[in-house]
């Protein structure tokens, strides 16, 4: 009797020691889905465990396609911090409860325009203009002009130049969408949408990725955010930026905590110290040149400054409404896609 009382003590003591165990490795990870550039999300990880010894198991993808993904697993949710992406599908996933509001310890030092202009719904991450990028040796080569305004793009010489991305995937192209209703009311907005499809070489599945045919010389004008075209022109591709004549949008970048995350925790230790000085700094290194939310971030050269530009008043709340961000990427896919280009 006394041995089996030994046995059964061993077993609890196994268990126990076990489960808690298991519970201190649950505690010493993080799972983050990214949608900004791939070198940014892989610096993250190694940066956040040196400064705190937490591991993060990283997911990069798009940031409509983080929107899904979350959506999908709302119920039994893998993932804990989302990071980056536009602002319009962040406002939408915390009004369908699909990510909660975390007040960050930092949140006092975060940009008053950015927090003012989301209010308390994602925490504002970074700051990203939008633009064309211009490849100026292949339009001369075409002779075609420099294109300075947003109906610029529906000039028949830039037939086959033209690269951006595809709203369904991409939250720059939906900001893109957003900016031109706003500037120009819904009708005309499609309208030009319709005149320059047939110029579009492509429409890509990342808001990025159009610098990389730019760089390469395959077209002549890409239409995404600036940051993402400084990285590139700094390392040395023929590429020039332009900010449209009428004025443009801009995303703010978000940060959310998924709603039910498992390690709620380590989710809320990474995002006070992504929107720290020394987190925000990882981006730098990574080769990021959007403008980081915290205001006591050193800046580095070349990052595009909101005051040179001519901004709308780019209204994050309304286009971020699910019902009105739904019925617009319909819309373009169904009247805007299909369209022939040639």
């Amino acid at each position: 009797m006394a041995i089996w009382k030994r046995n059964v003590r061993w077993w609890v003591l196994a268990a126990l020691l076990l489960t808690m165990s298991t519970g201190l490795a649950q505690q010493r990870v993080v799972n983050v889905i990214c949608s900004v550039t791939q070198n940014w999300c892989e610096a993250l990880g190694p940066a956040f465990k040196q400064a705190t010894g937490i591991d993060v198991r990283i997911v990069s993808v798009s940031t409509n396609e983080a929107l899904a993904r979350l959506r999908a697993e709302q119920a039994n949710p893998t993932f804990d911090v989302w990071f980056g992406g536009t602002g319009d599908p962040h406002y939408e996933a915390f009004k369908d409860a699909i990510t909660e509001w975390y007040r960050v310890k930092a949140y006092n030092d975060l940009s008053p325009t950015m927090k003012a202009a989301i209010g308390t719904t994602y925490i504002p991450l970074y700051q990203g203009i939008l633009g064309f990028g211009i490849n100026p040796k292949v339009l001369q080569d075409r002779g075609a002009p420099i294109p300075r305004c947003w109906r610029d793009l529906a000039n028949p010489a830039y037939r086959g130049l033209i690269q951006v991305s595809n709203p369904n995937t991409s939250g720059t192209a939906y900001t893109l969408i957003a900016t031109l209703v706003q500037i120009f009311g819904e009708d005309e907005a499609f309208n030009l949408m319709k005149s320059y499809h047939r110029n579009v070489a492509e429409y890509t599945r990342s808001g990025v990725a159009p610098r990389i045919a730019l760089g390469r010389g395959e077209i002549g004008i890409g239409i995404q955010f600036m940051h993402d075209l400084v990285e590139f022109k700094k390392q040395g591709f023929p590429i020039e930026i332009v900010a449209p004549c009428e004025g443009t949008g801009y995303e703010i970048g978000g940060l959310s905590l998924v709603r039910g995350a498992k390690n709620k925790a380590n989710g809320q230790a990474f995002m006070d110290w992504a929107v720290s000085p020394a987190g925000q700094q990882v981006g730098f290194r990574a080769g990021i040149f959007s403008l980081p939310s915290n205001t006591k971030t050193p800046l580095i050269e070349g990052i595009p400054d909101p005051k040179d530009f001519k901004l709308i008043n780019y209204d994050a709340k309304k286009f971020g409404d699910p019902d009105l961000r739904t019925r617009l990427i319909t819309k373009w896919t169904r009247e805007v896609f299909p369209l022939p280009r040639r």
